[in-house]
């Protein structure tokens, strides 16, 4: 299963533009079968979708997960989460997490796994605060196989994300951020002990270079099945 994340900005672009059909095909080429999205909605008001589910229709082969609230919206506090047109989805949870701003994330079961998709804050000490609100809210849940993926806002490749590193393994594919000079790995993928990396990288295009601030990372990632089998 290929999983992807990527901070869409809003769909404004390195040129300044905001080009939401310019995002749906730098989506539309990592050929993934999950996307993380954040920064999906606008920020004031009703948070009217940047990324509007009629585009996602007619130009992809995904649909949005309902994870939103508001009607206007494709995500809840800005995450939104991909699924091919084929997916089975389970069951949609959206958590509140603590900070100094509005911040959440969704977490959504599909038959064989559980993606969380997340935007953490800009400040350490909140950032591990909304981990751990985050691993409260999975031990509440059923045991499924789970993925957290998403913009961690850490800058540190080493440090600060203490919360998960009893229970997955955090990789960060390469350098995400500034999509035009890219010098920080903002944007990471952490797997519970189930399931297993088989590769994983940054998509660094012309196109992904203009469509938002951060690139999009992807990871390869074998089920337990799999890794039984091999």
């Amino acid at each position: 299963m290929r999983l992807a994340s990527y901070n869409l900005r809003k769909c404004r672009g390195t040129d300044g533009k905001r080009a939401p059909g310019r995002i749906l095909d730098v989506i539309n080429g990592i050929e993934a079968d999950v996307v993380a999205l954040q920064e999906a909605d606008m920020r004031l008001g009703a948070r009217p979708a940047a990324l509007p589910h009629r585009m996602i229709d007619t130009h992809t082969d995904f649909t949005s997960v309902p994870v939103a609230a508001s009607p206007v919206s494709v995500g809840w506090h800005g995450n939104a989460i991909l699924v091919r047109k084929s997916a089975v989805v389970e069951a949609v949870h959206r958590l509140d997490l603590p900070g100094l701003e509005p911040r959440g994330a969704v977490a959504v079961d599909l038959e064989n796994i559980r993606v969380v998709a997340v935007h953490l804050g800009l400040m350490r000490s909140y950032r591990q605060k909304q981990l751990h609100a985050i691993r409260a809210a999975l031990a509440q849940m059923a045991l499924k196989p789970t993925v957290i993926l998403g913009d961690f806002n850490e800058w540190s490749r080493t440090g600060g994300l203490d919360p998960l590193k009893d229970a997955f393994d955090v990789i960060a594919p390469g350098k995400s951020f500034h999509a035009s000079r890219p010098v920080a790995a903002l944007d990471r993928i952490a797997l519970d002990a189930s399931l297993e990396l088989r590769d994983a990288g940054v998509v660094e295009t012309d196109l992904s270079r203009r469509a938002s601030d951060h690139l999009p990372i992807w990871a390869d990632v074998a089920m337990p099945a799999q890794i039984n089998a091999s």
